[in-house]
C-alpha cells in the first residue's frame, strides 16, 4: 500500500470513530437485528424427552415457594396441587399459563432513538451484573463503590457495542444496603439514556425502582410500555424465594419485565449432566415465567438461564466451559418452542485477570448467547472472577469485542454490489484492489475497527512500548471517563427524582446487611 493510501486508510479510521463517538453518546445503532439463524442442536425427539423430563420434576417433585403466600394463591387459582409450600404443576400447565406472554417487546429508553426491542431476531448486549468486588490495573481488586458504579453506568453509556446501561454493574458497598437501590437508579437514570434495569432485593426496593421511572416516563407510559427490567434468580434447586417473587411480581404488576433465572452449578445446585441441568432449569423458569402472567397476563417477561460448571477435584466454580456453552444451544431450542424472548449466556470467566484465560473463556461463552439465539445478553462486558470482579480493563475488551459481534451477526450480504463483479473487471487478473473504485467506496465501512487491538508491525509496537492489550484497555477506559458529558435530562425531571431519593432515605434508618 502506498503512502498516501496508507493516510486515507489512517483518516478513514479515524473519522469513523469520531462517528460512532458523536452518535448520541456513542451507540452505534440501538441494538442489534440478527442476520444470522440460531444454531439447534438436537432433534426433536431429544427436545420432546427433554420437556417430557421438566414435566416429571414439575408434577412429581415440584418445586418450594416459600415466604409469598400470594404466589401460592395464584397457585392454587390456577389449579396447581399445593401441599404448604410445595407446589406440583400438571403437565401442559405452565406452557397453558404462558401464553399470554409476549414474544417480543420493546423497552422504551429515556432517549426514545436508544430504545430496545427485546424478542424475536434482536439482541441486545447489557454489561455484567452483581460484582462485589472491582479491579483495575492501578488498583486492584478492591470492594465497589458508589464512584465505581457511576463509572461502569458513563462506560456502558459511552461503548458503541453495548445497547443497555445495566442493572447493579457492580455492588456500591459503602452505602447502606437498603438505599444503594436508590443511589443506582438515579445514576441510570442520570448519566445515561439508555434502558436500564432496578433493583430486585426487597419488593419496596422494586418498588421504588419502578417508581423513579415513572418520574422520568409519566405513570400512565409506564403502565402501558415496558421502561425497566429486574432480574429475579431461583434458588436453585426447585425453591423460589419469596425475596424473588414478590419483586418478580412487582415488576409483572406495574406491566415491567422480570428477567427469569435459575443459576445452575453443575454438580451442586443441579446435577452434572447437560442434559438434566437443562431440564431442571426449563422447570424451574417455566415456574416462574408463568408467575408473571398469573400476577398480570400479558406482561412482558424474559425466559433466563445461567448453566455453570465446577471443578469436582476442589468444589471451585468455573465459568466459561465448553459443557455450559454448549447447553445454552439447547435452552436457546427450548426457548423457542416457548415463544418467549431469552436471555442466555455472557462473558463468563472465572479469570482473576483480563488475560488470555479470561478471553479465551469469555469469547467461548459469548458465542454460545450468540448461536443459541439470545435477545438479550446480560453479563456482556467485564465479568471477571467467577463474576466476584467487574473490571475496568475487561469491560473495555468485552465492550470492544460486542462491536465485533455487530458485524458478525450482519452476516453476508449478496447484491450487485457486495458480489463486486465490476471490480474484478476493472482490477484484472493478478493486479492488487487497494486502489480500485471499489475499495475506495467500501474502505471507511467495509472492515470492523477495533478500540483495542493493536495492529502495526512488531517493530513499530515494539518502538511504542510493547503495549498489551489491557494496558491500551487501561488507558482507553480513562479517556472515556475523562471525555464524558452525561445526556441532558429535564430540570424538573431531575429534581423531582432528587427530591424523591431524599425523601425515601430519611424514611428508613440505615442498614449495613
Amino acid at each position: 500500500m502506498d503512502a498516501d493510501t496508507t493516510t486515507r486508510a489512517r483518516g478513514g479510521r479515524e473519522a469513523r470513530r469520531r462517528d460512532r463517538a458523536q452518535r448520541g453518546g456513542g451507540i452505534a445503532r440501538p441494538y442489534v437485528v440478527r442476520n444470522i439463524p440460531p444454531y439447534d442442536v438436537l432433534s426433536e425427539d431429544n427436545l420432546v424427552r427433554i420437556e417430557a423430563a421438566a414435566d416429571r420434576i414439575l408434577a412429581e417433585t415440584g418445586i418450594e415457594f416459600r415466604d409469598d403466600p400470594q404466589a401460592l394463591d395464584h397457585w392454587k387459582r390456577a389449579g396447581a396441587e399445593v401441599d404448604g409450600l410445595l407446589v406440583k404443576f400438571p403437565p401442559g400447565m405452565l406452557r397453558e399459563i404462558l401464553a399470554t406472554a409476549p414474544a417480543e417487546f420493546t423497552q422504551v429508553a429515556r432517549n426514545p432513538q436508544k430504545s430496545v426491542r427485546i424478542g424475536g431476531r434482536n439482541v441486545v448486549f447489557s454489561p455484567a451484573y452483581g460484582s462485589p468486588f472491582v479491579m483495575d490495573l492501578d488498583r486492584g481488586r478492591r470492594f465497589g463503590t458508589i464512584e465505581d458504579f457511576r463509572n461502569f453506568v458513563m462506560l456502558a453509556q459511552s461503548s458503541p457495542g453495548l445497547h443497555h446501561s445495566g442493572g447493579t454493574i457492580c455492588e456500591p458497598t459503602d452505602v447502606p444496603v437498603n438505599k444503594r437501590h436508590l443511589d443506582m437508579v438515579l445514576a441510570h437514570l442520570t448519566l445515561s439514556d439508555r434502558p436500564f434495569m432496578g433493583s430486585v432485593t426487597a419488593e419496596e426496593r422494586s418498588e421504588d425502582s419502578i417508581e423513579m421511572a415513572r418520574i422520568v416516563f409519566g405513570r400512565d407510559f409506564v403502565d402501558a410500555n415496558c421502561v425497566i427490567l429486574g432480574n429475579v434468580n431461583v434458588n436453585s434447586p426447585l425453591v423460589w424465594d419469596g425475596t424473588m417473587t414478590r419483586s418478580l411480581r412487582a415488576y409483572a404488576r406495574a406491566n415491567q419485565a422480570a428477567v427469569v433465572v435459575p443459576f445452575i452449578l453443575g454438580g451442586a445446585m443441579g446435577p452434572v449432566t447437560n442434559a438434566g441441568a437443562i431440564a431442571q432449569s426449563l422447570a424451574e423458569t417455566m415456574a416462574g415465567c408463568a408467575l408473571t402472567q398469573l400476577e398480570r397476563p400479558g406482561a412482558p417477561v424474559i425466559f433466563g438461564n445461567f448453566l455453570s460448571s465446577m471443578s469436582l477435584r476442589s468444589g471451585a466454580p468455573t465459568f466459561g466451559t465448553p459443557e455450559p456453552a454448549i447447553g445454552s444451544m439447547v435452552i436457546g431450542q427450548l426457548c423457542r418452542r416457548l415463544n418467549l424472548p431469552l436471555r442466555c449466556a455472557g462473558n463468563f470467566t472465572t479469570s482473576k485477570l483480563p488475560d488470555a484465560q479470561a478471553m479465551t473463556e469469555g469469547t467461548m461463552s459469548m458465542l454460545s448467547a450468540i448461536h443459541c439465539g439470545a435477545n438479550f445478553i446480560l453479563h456482556s462486558a467485564g465479568f471477571l472472577d467467577g463474576l466476584l470482579s467487574m473490571s475496568y480493563e475487561k469491560f473495555m475488551l468485552d465492550a470492544d469485542l460486542c462491536m465485533a459481534l455487530h458485524s458478525y451477526l450482519d452476516g453476508v450480504k449478496i447484491d450487485d454490489d457486495q458480489l463486486a463483479v465490476d471490480a474484478f473487471a476493472e482490477v484484472g487478473p493478478g493486479n492488487h484492489f487497494f486502489g480500485c473504485s471499489h475499495t475506495m467506496a467500501h474502505y471507511e465501512s467495509a472492515f470492523w475497527d477495533s478500540e483495542t487491538a493493536d495492529n502495526e508491525p512488531f517493530e513499530k509496537w515494539e518502538a511504542a512500548g510493547s503495549v498489551d492489550a489491557a494496558t491500551r484497555a487501561n488507558a482507553l477506559w480513562k479517556k472515556k471517563l475523562a471525555e464524558f458529558e452525561a445526556p441532558p435530562l429535564d430540570d424538573g425531571i431531575r429534581a423531582a427524582l432528587d427530591d424523591f431519593v431524599a425523601r425515601r432515605k430519611a424514611e428508613m434508618p440505615d442498614m449495613w446487611y
